[in-house]
């Protein structure tokens, strides 16, 4: 057992002096529930409010490297007997512990789907808005049903399309990815694709800032690039001299027979 126990205080409390001291009471909780051979020294106590202390002890069960015994115990008013709250182990910082959980949805990166597989979105999903807003207000389950008639009988084939946020959502990925002046590509470019003859306009809002390459040979072929984004296969790329392949000599008639031969 150690005297110079570290002291943790997490309430603007002065500490009990009764529940400070009964660490022999919070380590004889802890053996009734652990064996002895898990249990360690008496790593501090925690002040956790008035006339209630956490004392924590070391773990030595195996596999749990870095986590602590916590013992928790209180003393009601005008009492003298401590008693204890709860017994639990707890990870400390140089615990292993498992990685903090992320919603499936959240896990699903660019490339992930396989044929086959769904990604529906949500209703509310804030990259999305209704084609035709019916009102001020947020929708209910009619409005959305109504919108969805109204635009099925315009013909106008798309329910939602993209609100504000989405659309800047996906500027920004877009510039910030491998279509835009960041990347390696871009950088080492002999020029960028805003003056390339290979590059497709866009229509709509974002047309000011990306398009879509069409050559062929290039990295991107296909795929949306930011107007100030670049490759080697700008259409006006010109090798340097030093950099042409060598010509080819001129070619040679070879006038011998095959009786030529035989007399050399």
């Amino acid at each position: 057992m150690r005297d110079d126990h570290a002291v943790i205080t997490t309430a603007r409390t002065k500490p009990d002096s009764a529940t400070v001291a009964a660490v022999d009471v919070a380590r004889a909780a802890l053996l009734e529930d652990v064996p002895a051979a898990d249990v360690g020294e008496h790593l501090g106590h925690v002040v956790e409010g008035e006339r209630v202390v956490t004392h924590l002890f070391a773990c030595e069960r195996a596999g749990y490297v870095g986590w602590r015994w916590s013992v928790t115990v209180t003393r009601a008013p005008r009492q003298k007997v401590v008693t204890v709250d709860e017994v639990v182990l707890i990870p400390g910082d140089e615990a292993i512990v498992a990685p903090p959980w992320v919603p499936y949805r959240e896990r699903i990166k660019p490339g992930d789907l396989s044929p086959g597989d769904l990604l529906p979105v949500d209703d509310d999903d804030p990259r999305l808005v209704p084609t035709y807003l019916v009102g001020d207000d947020p929708l209910d389950a009619d409005d959305k049903a109504q919108v969805r008639q109204v635009a099925k009988d315009l013909g106008l084939g798309r329910v939602r399309t993209l609100s504000l946020e989405g659309r800047e959502l996906a500027a920004q990925r877009w510039y910030d990815g491998d279509a835009g002046p960041e990347a390696p590509l871009a950088k080492s470019a002999p020029d960028s694709c805003t003056t390339c003859g290979f590059l497709l306009r866009i229509a709509g809002p974002l047309s000011e800032m990306f398009g879509v390459c069409a050559n062929g040979d290039a990295n991107d072929d296909g795929r949306v690039v930011s107007f100030d984004h670049g490759c080697g296969a700008h259409s006006e790329v010109r090798l340097a001299k030093k950099h042409e392949p060598v010509p080819l000599p001129e070619p040679v008639f070879d006038t011998l027979t095959p009786d030529e031969i035989e007399t050399l």
